[in-house]
């Protein structure tokens, strides 16, 4: 991460900073305190931590980057610390829920202290060190951005009433999608990575380095909910020789038999909009990597490397169904030719480990542990989705999770070997 990269006016940085932080605000609208109160599961978090931990982060990285800040609420450190050990203790992740102090009101009154704090900061004139700790920040507030929508998804699918996050969100009236085709990928030796030109890049997505890629072609769109509806209905959930073998555990042991909003008539699922009928023509989404990987195995088919993946995306701009369009729910594909939806609606399951890159080197210091030490157990995901802002994706975006992560807007595109 190069801060010479973030060359622009204090006035430009400073509206940056305010649209963003407005924005997580913004997708609060209408909630009460009682809805970010609530922790669904201990992969999620109430929306009141999501509010609070992006500020502590700015607090932490950024104005804590003079040694003579001192905190107004020092004990807020250890509630509101995510996974940073070297920057102190951290209370229990699966108990953010049994947070209710401090209030909703003085999580409002903290985070316009430090906004008002780091604003003057950035107006006063600030280095390229902190230039790039506050664009950190603010990609930081971008993720858990859509970490708010995911979670408090989770939240109201799990409330008896199925209550909607909004209940007016626009619906598209989709068409049969473009028949699924498979076209040839660039082959031999590519590279991928972030190039030091691009603008910001997280340090796993780092050094750009040449990798080799077989013959191999992917899917020109996602799989939709009408072709994962065959795959349930053919009993994919009931043979075993679909899928791995951890997979095939989890689905003995929770009961898998669809995906997690689905409900038990395959007609309807849960949205942020309640529930709806299911769209055959859209991306299916909500799906774990076991889940992806079996119904590419039923298909005859695989999924792409992230290799394989970021050489296509690479030469499309990033375009398509993203956080802005207020839909939170994929949309079907355009009629075009070539590979669609790359960006936007789903993020798509990669067969790529979540691995360092050869030459890797994490961030200096406490920051160090964003990224890299997740680098095990997990696999990457690509390309964003409808509950990520626009101007947080590019090619070379690695986004990860444990394989039986449903809960995020993921879903599938194949690939295979030619």
């Amino acid at each position: 991460m190069s801060a010479s990269t973030f060359a622009v006016g204090a006035e430009d940085r400073l509206a940056r900073f305010v649209r963003i932080r407005r924005q997580t605000w913004a997708l609060c609208a209408g909630l009460s305190a009682e809805d970010l109160l609530v922790q669904s599961m201990p992969d999620a978090s109430p929306g009141k931590w999501h509010l609070a931990h992006t500020t502590w982060f700015f607090e932490t990285f950024v104005l804590g980057h003079d040694p003579s800040y001192r905190s107004p609420n020092p004990e807020w450190h250890y509630l509101f610390n995510s996974y940073y050990e070297s920057a102190g203790p951290i209370h229990a992740r699966p108990r953010r829920g049994l947070l209710s102090r401090p209030t909703l009101e003085e999580i409002c009154d903290y985070r316009a202290r430090i906004d008002d704090a780091v604003a003057a900061r950035i107006a006063s004139g600030i280095d390229e060190a902190l230039v790039a700790r506050i664009e950190l920040g603010l990609q930081h507030e971008q993720q858990h951005q859509e970490l708010l929508l995911t979670d408090l998804k989770h939240a109201f699918w799990c409330h008896p009433l199925h209550p909607a996050y909004r209940e007016a969100l626009p619906v598209q009236v989709s068409d049969a999608p473009m028949p699924m085709r498979f076209l040839a990928g660039r082959e031999g030796a590519q590279e991928i990575g972030h190039a030091d030109s691009d603008g910001f890049a997280y340090d796993n997505e780092t050094p750009r380095h040449r990798t080799w890629l077989a013959a191999h072609a992917l899917a020109n769109r996602p799989v939709t909910n009408g072709e994962y509806l065959a795959f349930v209905r053919d009993g994919g959930y009931r043979e075993a020789g679909l899928w791995l073998s951890d997979g095939w555990a989890i689905v003995q042991r929770e009961g898998w038999q669809r995906p997690l909003y689905w409900q038990e008539d395959l007609a309807s699922e849960f949205t942020l909009a309640g529930m709806r009928d299911i769209d055959p023509h859209v991306p299916v989404c909500h799906i774990s990597y076991f889940e992806a990987d079996a119904f590419a195995r039923w298909a005859g088919a695989r999924l792409p490397t992230e290799a394989e993946w970021e050489n296509a995306a690479a030469s499309k701009p990033v375009a398509g169904h993203f956080q802005e369009s207020h839909r939170f729910h994929p949309i079907a594909a355009p009629h075009h030719d070539g590979w669609l939806q790359m960006y936007g609606d789903i993020w798509e399951w990669t067969a790529s480990p979540y691995v360092s890159y050869p030459g890797f080197k994490p961030l200096p210091g406490t920051l160090g542990e964003y990224n890299g030490k997740f680098m095990n157990g997990q696999w990457v995901l690509r390309g964003g989705s409808c509950a990520t802002p626009h101007d947080h994706i590019r090619a070379s975006y690695r986004n990860f999770f444990p394989p039986h992560a449903r809960w995020q807007f993921a879903g599938i595109r194949l690939g295979q070997d030619r």
